[in-house]
Formats: structure tokens, sequence, C-alpha cells
């Protein structure tokens, strides 16, 4: 005796060894032993063998139209033998009861299965929402068997273009685009950007890293939505001062400015001069709404996405020439550049010069010679200045190296970088990033001696971050530090202007304690802030990747830092040698150049022997 049984989801048939009352023992076609259920038995016949008759089944089923035996199925539930005897019109032979058990179970659109060998056939809107479904997947099957081809020829469809980014940026593990380019990955053994390069659709390197951080940082694009003028502005005494900035040659956004006045008692009265874009962009105006949502200005070599529109940069920058509005920090100094006294006022401040980081020079820490260039005297005075804050601090900068990068967009075929050194430390230096300092510094005690909250930064037990308290910076070695010399460039600073303004006239301040509004602002600076930086440092990364392919680098030095990992002497590039030999902290190495992957921003590099000197 054989049986037609159901096991594990699938139908087999097999000669019965034992046969007791709830269950039986089984040698299946395949041999193999089995124990079953006797409720899992379908069907019990003779003859033929139980592989003949799967085989005869299976012959027949696929002759077996589904759709016809929906049609005459009815509603009703019914056994697979039962349809069998109806389609044949006769007691079915085994192999044909079979069959139709075969094609009940292989059209699970058509047929419901209801129980062991049981089936009903589904709700006509059921099976036309199956079929579409089962026709829109056989065509997506088709759609990306197609695309798959063309990734695997190095040709981009032209369905991909309107999605790259996605596909580059963030995949939908969903979409066709995709699964067809993780098929043709896994076929070609390799990446979907590589992939995507090598189809063509890459055509800019520093394009794909740059419209990446856009993809998630502007959505929406970086174009500034309609947002008004800026307010009015409200004329003010002109100070008796001529004031001079000190900035990169690109800098547009110019925020703070300098003066040097001698007073009839031998002392000087030093002007740290700030740019007022608060009394321009009002709390809850359009244009408060834009620097809301970007928090800052995006710096990247050879770009970057400002935070206001040019139109409050324009009547608010200290630009040579202007008598602009700014909020000055006045400090009487004796001639050694000792801090006495200051004081506070918002006037219109005559900018007379934009004086250049690379055209200054550092004359002024010298002795006094004649001939020396314009603004030699005031930077000199500037310089004790900065002396004497540093000492008060205790907090010498440790000397480093710093880079500037500058992108000649003008040169083919992505514009040519020059990185150039810049020692951190140096006179120049240290005299601007003093009275910055300095003017945060005295401006927080300013809005904490009134009890006015603002957005500080602060740093205890190494930790660095935002807060609404005067907390002390202990890196920097004040008692409190706001973020407030930078307010064209930083919501922080346009946030304390407004504090601070309302302060100096007496008015009350526009974020009150506990605001919530001032907690939201701090929180989303702090996070966007570290997001730009972010960016900032991975594109200067790709650009000392493109110096290197563009200088034709083959060989340079570096220093261990330690284990594997050096720092390059001539850029400020990281990486690790994986065949660094153990070396000690310091030690001047040579370094072999090997591949470089512009998008992956990857180098590899071999050990080359230690360095001369």
């Amino acid at each position: 005796m054989h049986v037609f049984f159901e096991d594990d989801g699938a139908f087999k048939a097999g000669t019965v060894l034992a046969d007791n009352a709830t269950s039986l023992q089984v040698e299946a076609a395949s041999g193999k032993r089995l124990k079953i259920k006797s409720a899992n038995v379908l069907l019990r016949f003779s003859e033929p063998s139980p592989s003949a008759l799967l085989a005869d089944a299976r012959t027949l089923a696929a002759g077996l139209d589904p759709n016809f035996l929906w049609e005459v199925s009815g509603e009703r539930e019914f056994g697979f033998a039962d349809l069998a005897g109806e389609y044949f019109g006769r007691t079915p032979k085994p192999a044909e009861a079979a069959a139709l058990a075969f094609c009940l179970h292989g059209s699970p659109m058509h047929f419901y299965k209801k129980g062991k060998g049981r089936y009903r056939a589904a709700p006509a809107d059921a099976l036309k929402a199956a079929l579409a479904g089962a026709e829109r997947k056989r065509h997506e099957a088709a759609e990306i068997a197609a695309y798959v081809e063309e990734l695997k020829a190095h040709r981009l469809p032209e369905a991909f273009r309107a999605v790259l980014p996605m596909l580059l940026y963030k995949p939908d593990k969903l979409a066709l685009e995709t699964r067809a380019l993780n098929a043709a990955c896994e076929a070609l053994q390799t990446n979907p950007v590589a992939l995507l390069a090598a189809c063509g659709a890459i055509p800019s390197t520093h394009d794909y890293h740059f419209n990446r951080f856009l993809f998630e940082a502007f959505p929406h694009g970086t174009a500034l939505p309609p947002q008004g003028e800026p307010a009015a502005l409200p004329e003010l005494a002109r100070a008796a001062v001529r004031a001079f900035s000190i900035d990169d040659a690109t800098t547009t956004e110019i925020d703070d400015a300098f003066s040097v006045r001698p007073l009839p008692n031998g002392h000087f009265e030093i002007g740290i001069h700030i740019a007022t874009p608060a009394l321009a962009v009002p709390q809850g105006s359009a244009l408060d709404a834009v620097a809301r949502s970007r928090l800052s200005t995006v710096y990247m070599p050879g770009r970057k996405i400002t935070m206001l529109p040019d139109a409050v940069i324009g009547c608010c920058t200290l630009a040579a020439g202007t008598a602009p509005l700014a909020l000055s920090l006045y400090v009487e100094v004796a001639p050694d550049g000792t801090p006495l006294k200051h004081a506070t006022r918002l006037e219109c401040v005559p900018i007379a010069a934009n004086l250049r980081l690379d055209a200054i020079g550092e004359r002024f820490a010298e002795a006094a010679a004649p001939g020396e260039p314009e603004w030699t005297d005031e930077l000199r005075m500037l310089w004790r200045v900065a002396q004497q804050l540093e000492a008060a601090r205790g907090k010498p900068e440790t000397p480093r190296t710093d880079y500037s990068f500058r992108v000649d967009w003008s040169a083919a075929p992505e514009g040519r970088v020059t990185i150039l050194p810049r020692r951190r430390g140096s006179p120049l230096d240290k005299l601007v990033a003093e009275l910055m300092i300095h003017i945060n510094s005295t401006w927080g005690k300013l809005l904490a001696d009134a009890r006015v909250p603002g957005l500080y930064r602060a740093q205890q037990a190494g930790k660095v971050k935002m807060s609404t308290r005067p907390d002390p910076h202990q890196g920097l070695g004040v008692a409190q530090y706001l973020w407030a010399s930078s307010p064209l460039r930083r919501y922080s600073d346009l946030v304390n202007q407004r504090q601070l303004l309302a302060v100096v006239a007496g008015d009350k301040p526009p974020y009150a304690e506990g605001d919530a509004e001032l907690f939201a602002a701090a929180a989303d600076f702090e996070v966007t802030y570290a997001q730009y930086a972010e960016f900032q440092n991975r594109m200067e990364h790709y650009w000392c990747l493109r110096w290197l392919t563009q200088e034709q680098v083959t060989e340079t030095t570096a220093t261990v830092m330690r284990e594997n990992l050096v720092r390059f002497d001539a850029l400020p590039l990281v990486t690790r040698v994986a065949d660094l030999p153990p070396l000690a902290a310091d030690a001047r190495v040579r370094l072999v150049i090997g591949r470089v992957d512009l998008l992956a921003l990857t180098l590899e590099t071999r050990y080359a022997g230690l360095a001369a000197g």
C-alpha cells in the first residue's frame, strides 16, 4: 500500500511500512523513512509506484488551468479529490487526484487552503487584485533585469537620472532602481557608488560630497525664500575712532573690527566693535526664520553658504569706507596694555580699513622702527593688550600649525587647491584670539550681572557644551564665555546680541529666564554647528587627497602619532599605515603614496623607511 501525503508544507508519496491508528511508518519515494500522522494522508493507492505517481501528477498539473478550475469550483469549500472527479467526469486515478492537489496548492491567488487537502476559491475582487499584483511584480522583475544588464555594461539607465540623489545618499530599499543597482553590484562584486561612477553618474567628485551635504542639511536647496527687507536702522552718534578689521581675504561677513585711541591721561582706549544684525533682523521676522533655520554660515574650502541673506550682510558688515552700527566694547588700558575699565556702547563706527591676514605680517610684535606700514602702531598696542589678557587668563595657547585652503575654480577640470600652513599661536593669531575671548567673556558677565540668560559655551571636566547659564570655560580660563562676536555668522551670537542690546538700552530682554525658544535654539544650534563642522572637516580631507593627486605626490613624510597612525608633515591629513613597524611617537617616516579614492575618501600608503633628520 502507498500513500500520498503532506509533510512540511509539501506533497510527498511513499510506501507504508507500518500502519498504526494515528500514525504511519512510511518509506518516501526518496528512500527516506518518515513517521507521519494519519491525518496528513491525502490518498491511499496500490499503484503506480510512489515515484511514478509524483512524476505523472506533476506532468498532469502542468496542463491544468487554475483560472478554469477557479471558475468551475464555485464558492463552497471542497476537497481536491472531489474537484478532480468533477474535472475528469469520473473517479479520478491517483495521479489525476494528486495533479489537482499540486495545481490547487500551487495557485494561492486562486485558492485559499482551508485544511488538509481542502480549498476554497478566492473572492473575485481578491483574485483580481492578486493577479494585478503578480503582473506588476512580473513587470518590475523585467524592468529590474533590463536595468541590471545596462548597469553591468556600465551604462546608466535613463530612469536612474531622476533618482540619483536617492541612490547615492539615501537608498530606498524598495525602489526598483535600488534593487537593480544592488543586484548589479552583487554580480560585478563592487559597491553602488563605484558602479554609478563607472556609469558616468558622478561627473564631479567634489560635487558628489557637496551634494551629499546639501541632500542631508538643505533638502529644499540653498536658495533663500522671500523674506522681506532688513528693518530700518536707527541713526546714532558717530564714534570718534578709525576702526579696522583683520580678516581672511575671502571674508565678506566682517563681524568685528578694532580701534586704538590715545587718551589725555596717557592711557589708551581700545575699541572692539561688533556688527549688529540683531537690529536689522527682528525676533520673529521672516529674516529671523531664515537665520533660525540655518543657524550658522557653512564653511568649506572654496565655498560657503551664508546664514543671512546678502541684503542683511550688506547693511551690517563692517566694510571699509562705511560707518555701520556696531556694538562696541571700549577698554581703557595702561600703556603696557593692562586693562583698567570698560564700557559698552551702541553707535556708528567709521571703518577705515579691512586689513588682510596674509598682508599684515608681524612687524608689530617687534620694537618700533622708522618707515613702518600704516596701522603698525595700533596693532602694536593691541598686541600689548593681548599679551596682558593671555597672562591674566593663565591659559597660553600651545603653538601648532593650522592650514588655509584656497581653491581656484577657474582651473580645469574641478579647480586647483593651494594649502598653506598657518601657525596658531603666532602674534597676529594671538592678538585676534585674545581680544575675541575678552569681549565674549566680558559681555557674558554683563548678561550674568543683569540676570539675563544667554547662550554660553562652557567647558567643565573636559566636556564642552552649550548652556544658558554663565558656567566657566576651563579650557579658556574664563568664568563665562558668551558667543557674541560673530552675529553675522552664528545664530547663537545673533540671539545673544538681542539680549545685550536690551541690557545696554535698559529694555526688557526678548528672551526671559527659562524661555523655551532659547533652550530650543541652543539645542538646535549645537547639533547643526557640529554637523557643519564635520562637513568642513570632510571637505578639507577631500582637498588634501585632491592635492596629492594634483601635485602627483608619490612619496612624502609624516610623523607617527601612535601605533600605525601618522600625521602628514605638509598637510592636515591623518591616516593609518598598515605596514608601519613599531615606532616611538613623534618618529618621522617616509611614506609611499598609493591609490587615492576621491569618492570613498581613502588613501593607500606604504612605509618606506625613516625620514632623514
